[in-house]
């Protein structure tokens, strides 16, 4: 087996953290602060030049999650702390969203009456389906008393940019 010398890990850690790019957002669990997610975002990924329809759905996702945890998730009326990390690494995009709220697990809600007509449909439920719809990886664990949802959406090629 070749032996990997420290000057060939020192270039390929480099190269790792040289694509790597992470940005964190702390809010509180105010509707106002939905509009702060909306610039984040927004900032983030016209830095990094990423394409017009995958910033859209970026912004859908987030803003369907954390506009879930500011009205459904907290039994109290005190101020809470909800982060938002966005990871960039090569050709996807690792957003972490995490609260301490009321436990719920996005992936165990099922939308109710998605085929039904508008009239018939209830109220409720098709953010999840839409977040569920617009990310390639959806993940949630609870840990130490948090909400961690993690999703992974994968970018197309920049000849995609503009695509409608």
């Amino acid at each position: 087996m070749p032996r990997l010398h420290r000057a060939d890990y020192r270039n390929g850690i480099n190269k790792f953290i040289k694509n790597w790019i992470m940005a964190k957002l702390s809010i509180r669990n105010n509707v106002e602060n939905l509009e702060k997610v909306a610039e984040f975002v927004s900032g983030f990924s016209s830095d990094r030049g990423l394409p017009d329809k995958f910033v859209f759905e970026m912004n859908l996702v987030l803003d369907e999650l954390v506009t879930n945890v500011i009205t459904y998730g907290y039994s109290d009326k005190e101020p809470h702390k909800i982060d938002i990390e966005i990871d960039l690494m090569d050709d996807e995009v690792v957003m972490t969203i995490s609260d301490d709220g009321d436990e719920f697990n996005p992936l165990d809600h099922e939308v109710q009456g998605r085929d039904a007509s508008l009239r018939e449909r209830p109220v409720g439920g098709l953010g999840i389906f839409f977040v569920k719809e617009k990310t390639d990886e959806l993940s949630y664990v609870r840990e130490n008393g948090k909400n961690i949802v993690t999703l992974k959406k994968f970018i197309k090629q920049k000849e995609d940019k503009n695509e409608d």
